[in-house]
């Protein structure tokens, strides 16, 4: 079976799964989550204005010791895939490698979202052991990512990072993503600067190195509500998509539209109503970080949502003695959370009205 990136529900009927699957549809706790964020470190390499993460920034780091530790606890829990990811930078950790190492040779997926400028040290591992890796790039040439994506000195590294993302395409075993997200932002002195208009030079640029794919995403603020974009900025990005996928999409190059940037056409609002009160997905996939283990990475840094410390305690400990119910959907994530239709069919799945679990795994990343 062909792999959907966007299609979570489906991922849901896998066989590995399938009995946790079970676990989170009876509104039980699971025996361990299938799914795990992992933050290396707080610390990022970039200064981008509009971080989601901003105010979470270098607030520790996992020693090196404690990192390999933490992976080799995620094989004991049968964890099937990891995201190496971060409200800070994690190729900046150099006990990411290893961990990259330890999590591959024991045969778990792991993803990777960076921001792209250090592949070159991990260049090896990621290689071989990365079942993808997303790259953060949000600009098409140089001038318009060092304006959202300067480096603490302000500068664009642009240059550096594209050829990163070559050499990782000339030596990757697993799937290389461009991502870019839709940005605007005015300026002091009154002047809007958005990097809207340089979808397609992106795409264009992404095709040309090797990805796999380009996926384009909205704005959350804060709180991860989506930021609503004028309708003629989203016409020109729609125009810009249609030209990119009727000249470059293919069997080896997808675009791809995220979630939020879909809401954006449905003209949803910031708002996403639940009516359910327990979030089964924390069941399956939680967030674990220097700072805490949070029941889903929508709440990374709320205390309200910190389930234990994984500096001090080990994750079955941290797992087996939390209760990962304390979130309210309906009041604390009226976001639009790209887990909500599996929410929705696991109360499906309760009543017995779900489908039938596919014959094979396909895609462990739910």
């Amino acid at each position: 079976m062909t792999a959907d990136r966007l299609d979570l529900v489906s991922k849901l009927y896998q066989p590995s799964g399938w009995p946790r699957v079970l676990e989170a549809a009876s509104g039980g706790p699971s025996r361990a989550p299938l799914v795990v964020d992992l933050d290396p470190t707080t610390f990022c390499d970039l200064a981008c204005p509009e971080c989601i993460s901003g105010k979470l920034l270098n607030q520790g780091r996992f020693t090196p010791e404690r990192l390999a530790a933490l992976a080799e606890e995620l094989i004991a829990l049968s964890v099937r895939a990891v995201v190496l990811i971060g409200g800070g930078e994690p190729l900046a950790h150099r006990g990411t490698r290893g961990v990259l190492r330890i999590l591959g040779e024991a045969g778990l997926a792991v993803g990777v979202v960076t921001n792209g400028t250090m592949i070159r040290q991990s260049l090896d591992e990621l290689a071989r052991y990365a079942s993808w890796v997303r790259v953060s790039v949000d600009a098409g040439t140089r001038e318009t990512y060092g304006l959202f994506r300067p480096d603490r000195k302000g500068r664009s590294v642009f240059d550096k990072v594209i050829e990163n993302m070559r050499l990782f395409a000339e030596a990757k075993r697993g799937a290389l993503g461009y991502s870019f997200l839709v940005m605007s932002r005015q300026e002091p002195d009154g002047r809007t600067v958005t990097n809207s208009h340089e979808v397609l030079r992106a795409a264009e640029l992404a095709h040309d190195i090797g990805c796999d794919y380009f996926e384009t995403k909205a704005m959350f603020d804060g709180d991860h509500h989506i930021v609503q974009v004028p309708q003629g900025v989203l016409a020109s990005v729609d125009r810009q998509l249609a030209e990119a996928a009727a000249r470059l999409e293919s069997e080896t190059f997808q675009l791809i539209n995220s979630s939020t940037l879909t809401s954006l056409r449905g003209h949803a609002g910031p708002v996403q109503p639940k009516a359910y009160h327990r979030c089964p997905v924390a069941e399956l996939r939680t967030l674990v970080t220097p700072s805490g283990v949070y029941v889903c990475a929508y709440h990374r840094g709320n205390p309200l949502a910190k389930i234990g410390d994984a500096v001090t305690d080990d994750l079955a400990t941290i797992w087996q003695d939390s209760d990962r119910g304390m979130i309210d959907p309906s009041r604390d994530c009226r976001f639009h959370c790209a887990r909500h239709r599996s929410n929705l069919e696991l109360d499906r799945i309760a009543r017995g009205e779900g489908r039938s679990p596919f014959a094979e795994d396909y895609d462990p990343f739910i």
